[in-house]
């Protein structure tokens, strides 16, 4: 079992500063007076390419040899990894080639193009796109920096975690939205080194939930990758993981799933009562809260993790669709 710990999360956040935002902590009114306690909500779909990825992809960019920048970096992703990398590629003038499946929705290909790396399309699935990064790693020498399965990345993703304790030292309870599991493995790596007795709870979709299906099995395991809502959420874990599985095994209290209305209440609320326009995967904490399946009795918080939405989608949802066929 790899462990990236506190240490590596502080040495992570003295490398990727001044590269990523230091994104703020609002308490929410509307949920507070909800809950019956305070709700703070995290703004990190505030981050400069829009969302959390940034700060891995920025941290294990800036730890590659000059052999390894000079012939590239890739990865398979479901959009917003594939931006944070591109933008920390550009910044450094390291190519780039992202691999997406089918599924990723058109306005997070075109934002990785906007930032000059190449986009290969492959499958239908994030596993699929994994063999063209492969193939890429294995006859043009470039370096795979995957999305989530790497320390470097949960390292970087934990700094979100150091940020919640320093603005919110008595949180009891932290609401982190779950696909393969480099987000909430770096971020209770850091909140519980801080402060053990802090509960932190993943949160994803019921459709394609590959981390949740591998902690019943014990194992990891392959799952079917279905169109969601919370498309950011998608994708496997890779069944040779070797960082996140066992790191949310053991530092994860609990794991929530959430079905497309609960999430399309949570996109709805977070427009309608926070003024904030958020992605599916990052409104699942709110969502959640709305539907009854976290109860918390102390201050809490939710992670607003990424924006990237299709605008279309986001206004079909405000007018009340409640599956990705009623949007279409």
């Amino acid at each position: 079992m790899g462990i990236v710990t506190l240490t590596d999360i502080e040495a992570a956040a003295r490398r990727i500063e001044g590269r990523i935002r230091r994104t703020p902590i609002d308490l929410s009114p509307s949920l507070s007076d909800r809950l019956g306690v305070p709700v703070h909500l995290k703004h990190e779909h505030r981050q400069i390419t829009g969302a959390f990825k940034l700060r891995g992809a920025t941290n294990a960019l800036l730890q590659l040899t000059p052999e390894q920048r000079a012939k590239g970096v890739t990865a398979a992703s479901t959009g917003n990894h594939g931006r944070a990398l591109a933008h920390a590629a550009a910044a450094e003038g390291v190519r780039c080639i992202v691999c997406m499946s089918a599924l990723v929705p058109r306005n997070k290909l075109d934002a990785i193009a906007a930032l000059s790396a190449e986009t290969r399309i492959v499958g239908r699935s994030q596993d699929e796109a994994q063999i063209e990064v492969d193939r890429l790693v294995a006859e043009e020498g470039m370096t795979n920096v995957p999305p989530f399965d790497h320390p470097a990345i949960v390292a970087g993703q934990g700094t979100i975690g150091l940020e919640i304790i320093a603005d919110l030292p008595d949180v009891d309870t932290v609401l982190v939205p779950l696909s393969g599991g480099g987000l909430v493995a770096g971020i209770a790596a850091a909140v519980k080194g801080l402060r053990p007795e802090a509960r932190v709870i993943a949160i994803s979709m019921r459709r394609g939930a590959a981390m949740q299906a591998s902690l019943a099995a014990g194992h990891p395991v392959e799952v079917e990758e279905l169109p969601t809502f919370a498309d950011s959420l998608g994708g496997g874990i890779g069944l040779g993981n070797a960082w996140t599985f066992e790191a949310v095994r053991h530092l994860v209290d609990e794991v929530v799933l959430l079905d497309e209305a609960e999430i399309a209440a949570g996109i709805r609320h977070a427009y309608a009562e926070e003024r904030e326009i958020v992605e599916g995967g990052a409104a699942v904490g709110i969502a959640a809260l709305l539907a009854g399946k976290v109860r918390p009795n102390g201050p809490t918080l939710a992670l607003l993790s990424g924006r990237n939405i299709d605008m279309r989608l986001h206004r079909a949802i405000l007018n009340g669709a409640n599956t990705l066929e009623e949007a279409a």
